[in-house]
């Protein structure tokens, strides 16, 4: 979670752009084979009861979720919600990959046992040489910030600092799984602008065909007003599921930062002694 490298081949810059790509594909199939060969369809049946007379069922099939997403502008909106649903997938997956490491017992000590200032050196080095054994446990938040306190609890042999640095720690990763979530709500700003924009378009061609529909024919009319309130449709309920997931994922990130630091004060700091001056001169001689 605490990742250094920001390259072109770290997951943090392959994640959001594979998976622009995977929603692009993914929607632009979904659409050529399902979506509007059945649009078409319902549209056709549409125009042949029409012409029968027949408008009992006209109201049910306007209403099919097919002929509402049909069109340019709801197509890119489900490609924007599927692509910011793909990168909250992927911090999921980040957090629940963080979590295991709270069952780790990364600080032994015995039951009775306080680690001192001349002994968090050592356990800095031990743990130290742990991750590097273990790639699963580098760059992950709960070791760095056990290592940050050990290191200043030998430099200042004080546990307020060495809780402080777990705190900066925390504080530091919070900011950033904050900020790397600017994407996603970018994406959940963007779905009804398109939503908006569609609006726009479909009032502007509809205008288009106002003299037609004075002479009374007003099926190209409501074919764009449909364009222009489904694209707004489309979009505002895109986003309200969109922003749901990510209120999921923004909980999910801060409940874990605080167990983080939570396990850092029951497992280290508060284990954390500073001998006295008597204790230091008897474990002396």
């Amino acid at each position: 979670m605490i990742s250094r490298n920001k390259g072109i081949l770290s997951l943090e810059f392959l994640v959001p752009n594979v998976g622009l790509l995977v929603a692009i594909l993914g929607v632009t199939m979904f659409y050529r084979h399902v979506v509007t060969p059945r649009a078409n369809e319902l549209m056709i049946e549409r125009k042949v009861m029409a012409d029968q007379g027949k408008t009992g069922s006209q109201v049910a099939e306007e209403r099919s979720i097919y002929l509402i997403i049909k069109d340019p502008e709801p197509m890119v909106e489900v490609i924007f919600c599927t692509w910011g649903l793909i990168v909250l997938s992927y911090k999921l997956f980040q957090v629940s990959r963080e979590r295991k490491l709270l069952k780790q017992d990364f600080v032994r000590v015995q039951p009775g046992e306080r680690i001192i200032p001349e002994d968090a050196f050592d356990r800095y080095k031990e743990l130290r040489t742990a991750i590097g054994r273990e790639p699963r446990w580098r760059e992950r938040l709960l070791p760095e910030c056990i290592l940050a306190a050990l290191h200043r609890f030998h430099a200042t042999a004080s546990i307020q600092d060495a809780s402080n640095a777990v705190k900066e720690r925390a504080e530091i990763a919070a900011d950033q799984l904050d900020s790397s979530l600017s994407l996603v709500r970018y994406i959940a700003w963007a779905i009804p602008a398109i939503g908006f924009v569609g609006t726009v378009r479909g009032i502007g061609d509809a205008l288009s065909f106002a003299e037609q529909a004075i002479k009374g024919d007003i099926s190209a009319l409501t074919a764009n007003l449909g364009l222009a309130f489904n694209s707004t449709f489309v979009g505002l309920m895109l986003c309200i599921v969109l922003m749901y997931v990510l209120h999921i994922v923004q909980s999910q990130q801060e409940s874990f930062v605080i167990e983080t630091q939570t396990y850092c004060r029951d497992k280290l700091i508060d284990v954390m002694k500073v001998p006295t001056k008597e204790e230091a001169a008897r474990s002396f001689t």
